[in-house]
């Protein structure tokens, strides 16, 4: 009963992030221009949480409806939790229902996009543009009356700001 219940749960993840067409070649990948972090594998894993490493360097995925943030829309803004630049600010925010925290657009800048064809599908894949962390996945699948887009997100791969009241 577990193992069916295990592939029910990964298929549904699996399949929860679909709407892909637009390739990261045709979309803008200018990275911000700065020094990219340059940190070796063994500084990573000495300064982040086991899972933090194994989705931000190993390019893995929390469980939906898990992470501290799938749910929160405070006014703030979201860094990464790697090397904290500001990646997304909350009125960027929506509700998707895919589990995972769902943005409609990225700060200008600071992600970049790479092809991601691993698990049989074909996706775009969202990397902090300073520190080359994995983020999620973008999809087309967003909010019509804004980009359009839905940056699906790992809440272990960011940080939120409360905004200064």
């Amino acid at each position: 009963m577990k193992k069916i219940l295990f592939i029910f749960i990964l298929l549904l993840t699996l399949t929860s992030c679909q709407g892909q067409t637009k390739k990261a070649s045709e979309r803008n990948t200018v990275a911000k221009s700065g020094e990219v972090s340059k940190k070796t594998e063994a500084e990573w894993k000495a300064e982040l949480t086991p899972e933090q490493y194994q989705v931000l360097r190993e390019k893995g995925t929390e469980r939906a409806f898990t992470g501290e943030y799938w749910n929160t829309f405070e006014e703030g803004k979201y860094v990464c939790a790697a090397c904290e630049q500001t990646l997304f600010n909350s009125d960027s925010k929506y509700v998707s229902d895919c589990g995972w925290p769902s943005f409609d657009r990225a700060i200008k800048g600071s992600v970049i996009y790479k092809d991601d064809s691993s698990f049989g599908m074909t996706r775009t894949e969202v990397l902090c543009s300073n520190c080359q962390s994995h983020l999620g996945h973008v999809f087309e699948d967003g909010p019509k009356e804004t980009t359009g887009e839905r940056f699906c997100t790992n809440s272990v791969s960011i940080k939120f700001i409360p905004a200064k009241k």
